[in-house]
């Protein structure tokens, strides 16, 4: 308990000693037959008020102590009043947390209890049946700890609510890491596939015009031209991903041309062609309408397994593309040794994650020379459980 805490009791408790000896005074003009106000009567109304210093740390303690000297007050005959000490007490036993109260029934007893002692002392002090100082009291005392237990849910409400949005913050934070920790995860799938392809088609460009640079010059200039293209478009790529890795929502707007799909097929065929890997493509089907994640991931799919067609192979592939009515297959094969890419490197492994992230199934081996990627993406996006 902090000094003003501890300072803020001490003024209300001296504040409710003040009143109550005011109201004992005053109650001897009104009331000539009843005890007049003396040492005894003092010392009962310190201890009916002066307590509530300690109402935080024990609140039915205090509302007992209270209740108790006011009891006495009304048994020896002073005359009578609002019993101020336990009526504050009682609500600041109401105001409490549960956990202070050493449990509602005892609560409950405790407070019934020092209710019947007041009637009790005031029945015998005025040799009748209380009943104002029964309703009166009734009165009293009820209302002080309904508006107590009022505050108390209030508080509590506050409290409940205040942990209800520290939460909801911190889960959307939590939430805020993982979709940045994925589309980390994406961009350097994207990278890498981006880049894996680039590399490849510039070896292959780069030996052709060697070789042909005396005997074919023509030729040679058109590798040469397919190498800056591919370069061009790798480095722009490659800035596109940086930018959003660094979160520059300033730069250009913020914002970032998407990642090709399905669409740019023709050209990503073209360009594996133009370095000498021959690529027949079959599509069957209607084209469907389906995520654009969908179509990102069979975009990079198709580029990184003809990547390694063109890196692993045997100067051909096979392109299959088929729009079933609930997802979209993928099949690339190449003729190839028996024991290449036995192991799966890390091209295949983000084809898996790929598929794995969008619901989907992928299935990658060689067998009989050659080597197929068959994937099915469902066109509804959706998480493994």
């Amino acid at each position: 308990m902090s000094r003003r805490e501890l300072l803020a009791d001490a003024c209300i408790a001296a504040a409710v000693f003040a009143l109550s000896l005011a109201l004992l005074a005053a109650g001897d003009a009104r009331d000539p037959d009843a005890r007049q106000l003396d040492g005894l009567g003092v010392a009962l109304a310190s201890l009916a008020s002066l307590p509530l210093v300690a109402r935080r740390r024990a609140p039915l303690a205090v509302f007992a102590f209270t209740a108790a000297a006011s009891a006495a007050l009304n048994g020896f005959g002073y005359p009578p009043g609002p019993p101020l000490g336990p009526t504050v007490a009682l609500y600041f036993l109401a105001l409490s947390p549960a956990s202070t109260r050493f449990g509602l029934r005892l609560t409950a007893v405790t407070v019934a209890g020092f209710f019947v002692a007041h009637l009790a002392a005031r029945g015998i002090a005025l040799s009748e049946f209380p009943l104002v100082p029964l309703l009166f009291g009734a009165l009293v005392w009820g209302g002080a700890w309904v508006l107590g237990d009022r505050i108390r849910q209030r508080r509590a409400r506050m409290v409940e609510l205040e942990e209800r949005a520290l939460r909801a913050e911190r889960e959307a934070e939590r939430e805020r890491r993982l979709a940045a920790a994925e589309e980390r995860t994406r961009i350097a799938r994207d990278l890498h596939d981006s880049v894996g392809h680039a590399i490849n088609v510039i070896l292959v460009q780069a030996g052709a015009a060697r070789l042909l640079q005396e005997r074919d010059p023509t030729g040679t200039r058109a590798a040469l031209e397919t190498i800056e293209e591919v370069a061009r478009e790798t480095v722009a790529e490659i800035d596109q991903l940086v930018r959003v890795l660094r979160d520059d929502s300033s730069a250009e707007g913020g914002e970032v041309e998407p990642p090709p799909g399905l669409a740019a097929l023709a050209a990503l065929v073209e360009r594996h062609r133009a370095s000498g890997l021959a690529v027949v493509v079959r599509v069957d089907g209607p084209r469907r309408q389906h995520a654009p994640g969908v179509d990102r991931a069979a975009y990079r799919i198709l580029q990184e397994a003809l990547t390694n067609a063109a890196r692993h192979g045997g100067g051909s592939a096979e392109v299959d593309v088929t729009f079933d009515p609930d997802a979209l297959e993928l099949v690339v094969s190449n003729p190839t040794a028996l024991d290449a890419l036995r192991r799966e490197g890390h091209g295949i492994v983000g084809m898996r994650e790929r598929t794995a992230l969008l619901g989907g199934d992928l299935d990658a081996g060689a067998s009989d020379g050659c080597f197929s990627v068959r994937v099915r993406l469902p066109y509804r996006v959706g998480r493994r459980q």
